[in-house]
């Protein structure tokens, strides 16, 4: 069954690159928005090693790709970097932080936490999570990225009117679907950074990776697990776990949903192989999922493709490349960072719709493991509670620039609506009998 399984995800894989391989290329280099300026960062502190992040993000680059069949991207953890950047973490704090979070994550998917998880949260939680992270993404480019840009400055290959003319282009891309738009921006981009870095001379050079251990010490999986790793674990569950198997669900409908427990036992071993060899802590996310299907790519051949190139860069350049993306400009990809929010804001436009899978879908669950049934048509009333379930989610989430109070507040708000419902239902029960003092 297995080999079957597989056999057919490396069947779809091999017939899409081979009919779509622009598109592909084109798609694996969406989510490079979100993790160039994370990696650069972080190895410029001296955080993690550049190299190594390269190398173990491309080896689970391919390996999704091989074993899920979908653009599933590798991310940085957001939560643990923002902390790491600010207080300049050491590799030993942040590969415990990163450590720690897999293991959580581990323990959740192997005992069925995740599972149980996924399958209580209702749907416009989930839609609201989505939608929240897009927003997110958005107001994080425009307000770190982009606002800082002048008409002319910082440099000629990056200011105000390469990020207005990327965004032009980027708008007409809805028109013409067929362009390759991330391929055309990044080599765009990538030709800026080579020059800049060639008259000033410091191109990058041959350096072999040299692997090696990071051992935390007790201090740092203190300050790693409590000051970084809590805050990433709900983030991490709700938008690299249960919101990205949704999406997937809803963007590749044609594809078999990976489940909740292979999602989980992925996050999980990528944090407790790649952190201990000083490696950026990863996840999947749901904006870089929307990132790479909005730029073109719909199969695991994509991020494969991606993760050969980062295995060949990292171990053969490394620690030599963090000169060059750091001069690769932030117009171009802050623009590359607002498509992908925008593409993960659209999952909202079918809350109350067939295609929410509460509403009407007939196919493999959430989970994988069976079908979900049709549901009944909604309501005005039911209309205007799913909608604003998700809004209360979404303002919460992007207000409080926190997953988890986004969550909090749905599920509140989604409970206190129901109490409607449910005393109903009770007092039915209790006109029938069915309930006793």
């Amino acid at each position: 069954m297995a080999v079957d399984s597989f056999r057919k995800i490396w069947s779809h894989n091999l017939k899409t690159f081979r009919d779509h391989y622009v598109s592909e290329i084109s798609g694996c280099l969406g989510d490079l928005g979100t993790f160039l300026p994370i990696a650069i960062a972080l190895a410029v502190n001296g955080t993690i090693s550049l190299s190594s992040t390269l190398i173990f993000s491309g080896i689970f680059n391919i390996l999704t790709g091989l074993f899920f069949g979908i653009p599933l991207p590798v991310q940085p953890m957001k939560a643990i970097a923002a902390v790491a950047i600010a207080r300049s973490f050491s590799n030993g704090t942040i590969a415990a932080a990163g450590i720690f979070v897999g293991a959580c994550v581990f323990v959740f998917s192997v005992t069925g936490l995740l599972h149980w998880f996924a399958e209580v949260i209702p749907i416009p939680v989930i839609k609201g999570i989505q939608v929240g992270a897009g927003l997110s993404l958005v107001i994080a480019s425009a307000n770190n990225t982009l606002s800082t840009l002048g008409w002319i400055h910082p440099s000629w290959a990056d200011n105000r009117l390469w990020a207005i003319a990327a965004f032009v282009c980027l708008l007409l891309t809805n028109i013409y679907r067929r362009v390759p738009y991330a391929l055309i921006v990044f080599a765009l981009g990538l030709t800026f950074a080579i020059i800049r870095s060639a008259l000033e001379f410091e191109l990058p050079s041959l350096e072999i990776w040299h692997p090696f251990v990071v051992v935390p010490g007790p201090i740092e999986w203190k300050v790693g697990a409590l000051d970084a790793g809590i805050g990433q674990i709900p983030l991490t569950t709700l938008n690299s776990i249960v919101a990205v198997v949704h999406l997937a669900g809803d963007l590749l409908p044609r594809i078999k949903t990976p489940s909740i427990t292979a999602i989980g036992l992925s996050v999980a071993g990528m944090n407790l192989v790649g952190c201990w060899f000083g490696a950026m802590p990863v996840c999947h996310g749901s904006g870089g999922l929307a990132a790479q299907y909005r730029f073109g790519a719909r199969s695991g051949s994509s991020v494969i493709f991606l993760g050969i190139l980062k295995l060949l860069i990292g171990i053969f350049f490394g620690e030599t490349l963090v000169g060059l993306l750091g001069r690769f400009p932030s117009a171009l990809l802050g623009v590359m960072v607002i498509a992908a929010g925008l593409e993960l804001v659209s999952a909202g436009e079918s809350l109350n719709t067939t295609g929410a899978r509460d509403i009407a879908r007939v196919g493999e669950g959430l989970t994988g493991d069976g079908e979900q049934e049709i549901g009944p048509m909604l309501s005005d009333i039911e209309r205007k509670r799913r909608w604003t379930v998700m809004m209360v989610t979404v303002g919460l989430l992007v207000g409080f620039k926190n997953d988890a109070i986004g969550f909090v507040a749905g599920m509140l708000c989604h409970w206190v609506l129901q109490l409607p419902w449910i005393l109903d239902r009770a007092r039915d029960r209790w006109s029938e009998g069915r309930i006793r003092v």
